[in-house]
């Protein structure tokens, strides 16, 4: 049994996330997760709701309500929504926490003590209808690398370019919309990343399974013009972690928060704080899977996101752990996204375009969404979410084939033989050739799981389902029983005893319908380990439940109605 430590990039605080974030990160996190927990090993699988930065106080005022309220009601809906999603978070924390505040702080202090934070004046944008300087979210522009018109003082959501507010064409306020800006000079701490780029780039190069996609990101920024950049990591903002506390080693930053990306990764260690003290364990619990020197070194340490949050996980928050000179423990492997975009475009949370988290479910149940994302993972390269495709795949591999299965091996069954296992006849050449396919199947899709290989155990899971359709129709248990009730009786025995192997190998992807399956053949069967041995444990007269429809088709007439419907942004 290994221990696995698995964080999924956390998502910001303002609103419902669309199911291209839900992708990115959070589900292939709990498909690896899950798939791990069923193997046996030790998992702390951990997320949070990002809360600082200019993200929450313009959703907060737009709905018109105090920022730590706001946050702390749509903490709630989040972690309702992961619920529904079947997100088995060891714990779902909040970068507003007090030990993520602690954390924060004392590494600032650290990295000060170090030689790595350095106070600079800079000039800033200053907007005078709103009285404020204007952090890098709180200005819009059009960006100077792509020409979106809707880019951000931070970074392009468009081509994902770093930005500073200054760098931005026709530049307006977030706030009020107002053009009128001026930049004026400020003071704020800077983390010399620049300093650590050799120590980074020999990391980086240690890394040989990673992904190209995240080691290329990390290079480009690395080593692309001037190399790694210093990093403003302070904001004039109200609402964040004070910059300015007891035992600061700075004088003058009352009034300024730490960057959100400063504190938000800070918080995959903290949300393991929160987690100890919700379950009332001491501080050596989380400890020991954070600090190397505590019981960490033997972790394995794995990352999920999107692309665009790449270098802010390779790059600033690794120079954060290795800078502050302790025993943090390192990611070890990162697992990176492309986009996933929607019927042509992209979706988005801030223009409301695409199908959202609470709208998926009050349409359908999780397993279809997960099954449908999970198997068209944006892994490669981005890929698009269409409602002819998403029916196709719902209807073409759920239903059409695992649902088509169990239904037509429990319902002969029940027409035969009666609602129990049946006795009689034994396993010919068919059988040891369905066993020694399924054996090499099983070995395919946990070499892809192993490899986070998303779509690819998608598909190799899949396969296994399709073997069990094959040998069914081969067999032909209903011609058989005419001539040779108990050769009938061994085929629809090792049927039914695949039933409850599928459960166990689906539920990563889907776990209701796995649940489903488990309480139908009344099996707590475990992994299978050994093919031939799972396909015996169900003994003859052992009592089953034929289950309700396992997946139901989507029509043509609820595909066009969703379509119609979705095809604008969220009111």
């Amino acid at each position: 049994m290994a221990r696995h430590l698995i964080t999924s990039a956390i998502p910001y605080i303002n609103g419902v996330k669309h199911l291209g974030n839900l992708v990115g990160s959070q589900l292939p996190a709990d498909l690896y997760a899950r798939y791990l927990r069923a193997r046996g090993h030790e998992v702390l699988f951990l997320c949070a709701t990002d809360e600082h930065g200019t993200p929450a106080e313009l959703a907060a005022a737009k709905a018109g309500k105090p920022v730590a309220e706001y946050c702390a009601e749509m903490h709630g809906v989040q972690s309702e929504l992961a619920r529904g999603f079947r997100l088995s978070f060891d714990h779902f924390g909040r970068s507003s926490s007090d030990q993520n505040r602690r954390l924060t702080q004392h590494l600032a202090v650290k990295l000060f003590e170090a030689g790595l934070i350095e106070e600079r004046s800079e000039r800033q944008v200053y907007s005078v209808a709103d009285g404020r300087f204007l952090p890098d979210r709180y200005i819009e522009g059009t960006c100077p690398n792509c020409g979106y018109d809707k880019a951000r003082g931070d970074q392009c959501e468009n081509c994902t370019k770093q930005l500073d507010p200054t760098d931005l064409i026709n530049p307006r306020s977030a706030i009020s919309g107002s053009t009128e800006l001026e930049v004026r000079e400020t003071k704020h701490l800077y983390l010399m990343q620049s300093k650590l780029r050799d120590r980074l780039a020999a990391w980086i190069d240690e890394q040989e399974d990673w992904p190209v996609l995240t080691t290329s990101i990390a290079r480009k920024w690395l080593f692309d013009g001037e190399g790694l950049q210093d990093r403003g990591i302070t904001r004039d903002l109200d609402w964040g972690i004070p910059v300015q506390f007891e035992g600061a080693p700075w004088t003058g930053m009352e009034g300024k928060v730490f960057y959100v990306w400063f504190d938000a990764p800070i918080e995959y260690i903290a949300c393991a704080a929160e987690w100890a003290e919700a379950q009332g364990k001491p501080d050596a619990q989380w400890e020991r899977w954070w600090r190397t020197g505590r019981g960490a070194d033997d972790v394995r340490y794995t990352q999920f996101m999107g692309k665009d949050n790449v270098p802010f996980h390779t790059l600033s928050f690794p120079a954060t752990l290795i800078g502050s000179g302790e025993d943090w423990k390192l990611v070890d492997y990162i697992k990176s996204f492309n986009y996933l975009n929607y019927d042509g475009g992209q979706f988005s949370t801030s223009q409301g375009r695409g199908v959202f988290m609470d709208d998926a479910l009050e349409l359908l149940p999780a397993d279809y969404w997960r099954w449908w994302l999970l198997s068209r993972a944006p892994e490669n390269s981005d890929s698009e979410f269409t409602w002819e495709n998403f029916q196709g795949g719902v209807n073409k591999d759920l239903a059409d084939v695992l649902g088509n299965f169990v239904s037509r091996v429990t319902k002969f069954c029940r027409s035969k033989f009666g609602e129990a296992v049946p006795e009689g006849g034994d396993w010919g050449d068919p059988e040891r050739q369905l066993i020694a396919d399924l054996s090499e199947g099983l070995a395919r899709y946990e070499a892809a799981m192993e490899a986070i290989a998303v779509r690819r155990a998608a598909q190799e899971l899949r396969a296994l389902w399709v073997l069990g359709n094959e040998y069914l129709q081969q067999a032909a248990p209903w011609a058989a029983y005419k001539e040779d009730p108990a050769r009938a009786a061994a085929i629809i025995r090792l049927a039914l005893n695949l039933i409850p192997v599928y459960a166990e190998l689906s539920a990563p992807f889907i776990p209701d319908a796995a649940d489903t399956l488990r309480a139908a053949m009344k099996s707590k069967a475990g992994w299978p380990a050994d093919m031939e041995a799972a396909l015996r444990t169900l003994p003859p007269g052992h009592g089953f439940e034929v289950p309700e429809m396992l997946f139901r088709k989507i029509t043509d007439e609820e595909r066009d109605t969703w379509q119609a419907r979705f095809a604008g942004g969220r009111g």
